[in-house]
């Protein structure tokens, strides 16, 4: 990817959710609710705290994180279907 966002903001790919209920019904694309489990796809550099210094991020590219479900700005880059967002939009990091 030839995107690097800036300051506290991160590149996230949505983690595709389930086809199926736990009963084992199909459920159809248009009734399916949008996952909040993404994978980390670049971060920026980090947000600068009120002496002007740098503060890095918490989350890495490959992190597994959960998000609110109106959390960042949908973009597309090289085809894919991205969220931008801020760190503090981020709920945790999944598995670690």
């Amino acid at each position: 990817m030839k995107f690097r966002p800036l300051h506290d903001r991160v590149v996230v790919r949505r983690l595709e959710s389930e086809e199926k209920s736990k009963g084992g019904i199909i459920i159809p694309d248009s009734a399916k609710e949008k996952p909040q489990e993404g994978e980390i796809m670049a971060v920026g550099s980090g947000a600068r705290d009120e002496a002007g210094k740098l503060v890095p991020l918490d989350v890495k590219k490959g992190d597994r994180v959960l998000f609110g479900k109106w959390s960042g700005t949908e973009v597309k880059i090289d085809g894919q279907d991205l969220l931008i967002m801020k760190e503090s939009d981020i709920m945790g990091v999944v598995g670690k």
